[in-house]
C-alpha cells in the first residue's frame, strides 16, 4: 500500500497534542509513534482513499529599486503522478531585468546577512531591512482540491538568468531543489526556494525606497485510489511544512 506518505502529511499537518501516560497522568514532551502502531492506523486519516495526482509550485518575485531598476522572476514546477512510478516533471523559468542609469542609494555602513536561511527547515518567511522607506511582502498560498489536473506543459530548460549593470535574476532547478533569486549589488537580495525539508521566501534590503515582493503558490490535486500512486518524500515534506502559514508578512 502507498498511503504512508499521505499519512505522514496529515500527521505532520496536525497540531501536536500532549502525550499522556498509560495510567492517565500527563506525560512529558513528545513521543514518536512506532511503526507497529502506524501500521494499525494506516488509512484512517485519508478520505475516500484519495492519493495525489498532481503537485505544482508557482513562484513570482519582483523588485523595484529606487533608481528605476526593475527585476522580475517567475518559475512553475509541476509533478504529474498519474502515470505511477517516477512523476512526470515540468519546469518553466522566466527572468527579466531592467537597469537604470541613476546611481544606487549609498549603503555604506549597512549590512544584512541572510546566510542562515540556508540552514532553516520548515516554512520560512524572512524580511530583513536596513534602510528607510522600503516595502517588502511575502505571500504563500496552499490549495488542495479535487478535479482536473492542469494541462501538461512541455518540460523546458531548467535554468534562466539575466544580468545588467549590477542587477541580476535567476531561476534554476537542480536535482530536488528549485530556486528563484533577484540581486542588486550593494542593495540586498530577494529569493524563494523549495528543497528537501524547506520551503521559503526571503527579502533582504539594505537601501532606501525599495519595493520587493514574493508570491508562492502550492497546489495539490487529489486523484482516485485506483491509480495507487505514491507521493515522494520531498513533496510530502513540502506540503506538511506549510501548516500554520499566514497570508504574508
Amino acid at each position: 500500500m502507498f498511503r504512508r506518505p499521505l499519512l505522514m502529511v496529515l500527521l505532520l499537518a496536525t497540531p501536536a497534542l500532549p502525550v499522556h501516560a498509560a495510567d492517565g497522568t500527563p506525560g512529558h514532551g513528545l513521543k514518536e509513534i512506532p511503526d507497529s502502531e502506524l501500521n494499525l492506523m494506516r488509512g484512517r486519516y485519508t478520505v475516500g482513499g484519495n492519493t495525489v495526482a498532481w503537485f505544482g509550485v508557482t513562484m513570482v518575485s519582483q523588485w523595484q529599486a529606487s533608481n528605476g531598476a526593475a527585476l522580475q522572476g517567475t518559475l512553475t514546477l509541476g509533478m504529474d503522478f498519474r502515470g505511477g512510478g517516477t512523476p512526470k516533471l515540468s519546469f518553466q523559468p522566466s527572468v527579466h531585468v531592467t537597469a537604470a542609469d541613476a546611481p544606487m542609494p549609498d549603503t555604506h555602513g549597512r549590512s544584512i546577512d541572510s546566510g542562515g536561511l540556508a540552514n532553516a527547515s520548515g516554512l520560512v518567511q524572512s524580511v530583513q531591512v536596513a534602510g528607510d522607506g522600503n516595502v517588502a511582502r511575502n505571500t504563500t498560498t496552499l490549495v488542495v482540491r479535487d478535479g482536473t489536473v492542469p494541462e501538461a506543459q512541455a518540460d523546458g530548460q531548467h535554468s534562466a538568468s539575466a544580468q545588467r549593470a549590477g542587477v541580476s535574476a535567476s531561476a534554476v532547478l537542480v536535482g530536488n531543489q528549485a530556486r528563484l533569486l533577484l540581486q542588486v549589488d550593494g542593495q540586498g537580495l530577494v529569493q524563494q526556494w523549495i528543497r528537501n525539508g524547506s520551503v521559503g521566501q526571503g527579502i533582504a534590503l539594505a537601501g532606501d525606497g525599495q519595493a520587493a515582493s514574493n508570491q508562492l503558490r502550492l497546489e495539490l490535486v487529489r486523484g482516485s485510489a485506483g491509480g495507487n500512486l505514491p507521493l515522494s518524500q520531498n513533496v510530502a515534506q513540502a506540503i506538511a511544512l506549510n501548516r500554520g502559514m499566514g497570508p504574508g508578512q
